[in-house]
């Protein structure tokens, strides 16, 4: 299936695993905030001080910190639980009426007789951030309202169906160590897949969860590398992930995207194009549709891309806010005509990608043909050439080229009609016109590390075999799926219209 098909197939479907008509349940635990907007416009500069005068409009608020992955989740469709403390305040009353208002369940919720409600008052002007005023109380909370928040989610885990446990870690006391590795064990004791927001640079508290999501700042700090060698840090991530015992560590990249570190080689996924006005709640969106992806049954690679796409349509929004589902239905679906479409490169555009590719530890597998009129043993042939690297590039005969080698009447299908069908293929990661009779100089210009052909042929006949060999490469002979061919049902036609 196409990757995209996926993940707009888990959207549409609610995130309900396979064979199942239940609406997953994920509880957030974590610090819990209220985000306040006062906004306004900027016209002039204060005569009393250099600075900008707001004029008032209007006031709103919103989720934050992990109230607002739970806002996420309940956007995108999920059932979403939520445990953490509010002080016993305006802003605490206010927050709960939010939450219940959204359809959030709020079971978990710990009133503190010691701890305000964390506030962040945002001064907006224009679309430009301003100010931001924060009310708020780190440290550990008393041991009898641990020990609350502690039994109110433990119950939760024994009588809840949970899903998803995410922690939402914002390191203004509520998720102290004790409290994780609890909350951790009985969810694994139970099943139930853990994932972590981090904060802090002591993650051992995170122990035996299945996922960390941290940026590549709270990276760097937690593994000591400059935030500057982004290389580096995702080495070092990929140590830090077998000391924690964890399935996968994604790491967000902000602008470039969201790396996944898992059992084998990291893997890159580009941020997908969109105007930023504000990343406040990106991070929360991240972990909210990555769990989302998860209990859906998406691989974590699949959830990870589910993740870009949501974390892109946030960034284009000015405040916290969450991410709609219709809106991710939008963006997966744009993505999908996008992709395919920007499959088909030019050389030297392919050649950047390629390395790229090459830099994230992917190995490379070319082929090549006319692919006209493309048919059941094509498809065959290209998904069984995927399967032996990391990326597939096709180099595509163009209509001069196929004319020279099969006769004036060929292609029937024109080179960008064939180009286009053919980066329809979730198989198939690229498509490279090229006009010579062969394709020995796109071989050497890619230098792929498998160059892989029907098994029509003997190695000895594959153009490039040698120099893909004496360059550390192998070549691949794939059996050719019998009776199908495009001459045969050119001929067939023929006969037919005779």
């Amino acid at each position: 299936m196409n990757p995209q098909r996926r993940l707009l197939e888990a959207v549409r479907g609610g995130f309900r695993a396979a064979g199942t008509l239940d609406i997953p349940r994920i509880l957030v635990v974590g610090d819990l905030m209220l985000d306040r907007y006062l906004w306004g416009e900027v016209e002039r500069i204060s005569p009393e001080a250099p600075v900008p005068v707001v004029r008032l409009r209007r006031r709103t608020e919103r989720f934050g910190g992990a109230a607002n992955v739970a806002a996420n989740l309940a956007g995108l469709g999920a059932e979403a639980w939520v445990a953490g403390y509010l002080g016993g305040d305006e802003a605490g009353l206010r927050l709960t009426e939010m939450l219940a208002d959204t359809g959030i369940h709020g079971g978990g919720l710990v009133r503190s007789d010691s701890r305000p409600t964390t506030t962040k008052t945002r001064v907006i002007g224009g679309r430009q951030h301003m100010l931001r005023l924060d009310q708020e109380a780190t440290g550990p909370y008393p041991d009898a309202e641990r020990g609350r928040l502690l039994g109110a989610v433990l119950d939760l885990l024994e009588h809840t169906p949970i899903a998803v446990l995410v922690l939402s870690d914002y390191a203004k006391g509520a998720l102290d160590p004790g409290l994780c590795q609890s909350l951790i064990g009985a969810a694994r004791a139970k099943g139930i897949f853990v994932l972590v927001d981090p904060k802090g640079l002591d993650y051992r508290k995170y122990h035996g969860a299945n996922a960390i999501t941290p940026n590549l700042r709270e990276a760097a700090q937690a593994v000591g590398e400059p935030v500057q060698d982004v290389a580096a840090v995702l080495e070092r991530a990929g140590q830090l992930r077998r000391e924690l015992g964890l399935d996968f560590i994604a790491v967000t990249l902000g602008e470039q995207g969201i790396s996944l570190i898992g059992a084998e080689a990291a893997r890159h996924l580009p941020a997908q194009a969109r105007e930023v006005f504000d990343v406040s709640g990106a991070g929360d969106t991240v972990i909210a549709s990555l769990a989302a992806g998860i209990a859906a049954g998406l691989s974590p690679w699949d959830a990870c891309r589910l993740a870009n796409h949501a974390a892109a349509t946030v960034v284009a929004k000015v405040g916290t806010l969450p991410v709609e589902r219709d809106e991710l239905l939008r963006a997966i679906e744009q993505a999908d005509a996008d992709t395919q479409a920007d499959k088909v490169r030019a050389l030297p555009d392919l050649l950047r990608q390629v390395e790229h590719w090459r830099s994230q530890g992917e190995t490379l597998v070319f082929t090549n043909g006319c692919f006209d009129l493309l048919h059941a043993g094509h498809v065959g042939y290209l998904e069984a050439a995927r399967r032996l690297g990391h990326r597939l590039v096709v180099g595509l005969n163009t209509d001069r080229s196929v004319a020279a080698l099969k006769g004036p009447d060929r292609p029937v299908i024109h080179e960008a009609d064939r180009a286009r069908v053919l980066a329809a293929l979730a198989a198939v990661d690229a498509v490279v016109l090229f006009d010579e009779d062969t394709p020995l100089a796109l071989i050497q210009a890619l230098r792929p590390d498998v160059l892989a052909k029907g098994d029509d042929y003997a190695e000895a006949e594959v153009v490039g075999a040698a120099e893909v060999k004496a360059a550390g490469g192998r070549v691949e002979l794939i059996p050719v799926l019998a009776g199908r061919a495009t001459s045969r049902i050119i001929a067939r036609l023929v006969g037919q219209a005779a």
